[in-house]
């Protein structure tokens, strides 16, 4: 050690081990308005009762990990956090963090902060009841980052959480189930300009008369199952969603349940019985998206407590959250 704390600070800022944990390193400044993306944890389990309830255990191991992560981008061939001002804002405060439709409105009043800074958000759950309030506040009529518009969605997942035939999911309204439906109907989400991806697995009950995905097309989203991906390739996927997206503001939310098991085990709805994305697919389908006009994304159900020793789970979390940031900073080189 030398006479210089700042300098031997400065040197060890390069390891991972060393400090206090923030997403990737970043600055931690809970001001909205002194960062270009905010990095923002969201510790809510309270949406999806119907399986384990560990996904607000999911932002600090991200945190935990995301500190090694590598620095600058191989394939866009630049660092983000040189293009952007990227601090982590910390968790979203969640007082009745039992209460589902409380939380709701606690986020989605977190995340109008951000919005009012002009402020875009990449967040990590959480269930996939987060991203309902966090469209809901930056996307729509009277929001800035979206210029008053609803924006499209791009929606990677096994299931499409349009189940707006069911009034509630053991009691939560607006759940991990019901968030795809509810942001159409209320003009955050124009989903004639919207693609889901990745569903896959056998239905809980009887099959909705649309098939596979038929809610969220009677509600005018573009279903590209799982199958069909495969059929499709990736090249043809993001010509579909590219076409389909345009100039319009968007919102990428990444369910790490459309992963296959075998790349992340530590998942809140697994579907073992049907193959999912491999983390290549998954990365090259995130990578061909560069250009878009990206006003925020989410990566959500994250389940730490039934992750691999090695926490592969939480390091792929990681890595579609670095992507994510990835997509937003490099709009401003």
């Amino acid at each position: 050690m030398t006479d210089d704390l700042e300098e031997d600070k400065k040197s060890s800022r390069n390891w991972y081990w060393w400090g206090i944990p923030t997403f990737f390193r970043c600055p931690w400044n809970e001001d909205p308005a002194a960062a270009e993306i905010a990095l923002v944890g969201v510790p809510h389990s309270s949406g999806n009762g119907s399986t384990e309830r560990d996904q607000h255990l999911g932002p600090r191991a991200v945190r935990n990990v995301s500190g090694f992560y590598r620095r600058a981008h191989g394939v866009h061939g630049f660092s983000p956090w040189d293009a952007a001002k990227i601090h982590d804002l910390g968790d979203v405060p969640l007082p009745e963090a039992m209460n589902n439709e409380a939380c709701v409105k606690d986020i989605e009043a977190f995340y109008e902060r951000l919005d009012r800074a002009g402020t875009r958000p990449v967040s990590i759950g959480g269930d996939h009841s987060i991203t309902g309030p966090i469209i809901k506040a930056i996307a729509g009529p009277g929001r800035k980052l979206s210029g008053g518009k609803p924006c499209a969605l791009i929606h990677f997942d096994a299931h499409t959480d349009s189940y707006d035939n069911m009034p509630h999911w053991l009691g939560a309204k607006r759940s991990a189930a019901h968030w795809a439906a509810y942001t159409a109907k209320e003009d955050a989400v124009d989903p004639a300009r919207s693609v889901q991806i990745g569903m896959r697995g056998h239905p809980s009950g009887s099959i909705h008369k649309g098939g596979v995905g038929g809610s969220s097309r009677e509600l005018g989203y573009r279903v590209i199952t799982m199958a069909e991906f495969e059929d499709l390739g990736v090249a043809e996927t993001l010509k579909i969603i590219r076409e389909r997206v345009g100039d319009m503001p968007a919102y990428i939310t990444f369910d790490l349940d459309c992963l296959d098991p075998s790349v992340a085990p530590g998942v809140s709805n697994l579907e073992p019985g049907f193959g999912g994305f491999s983390i290549r697919e998954a990365t090259r389908l995130l990578q061909g998206l560069k250009g878009l006009d990206i006003i925020g994304g989410d990566v959500v159900c994250l389940m730490p407590t039934k992750d691999s020793p090695n926490q592969i789970t939480a390091q792929v979390a990681m890595v579609m959250m670095f992507e994510l940031i990835s997509l937003i900073a490099g709009r401003r080189i």
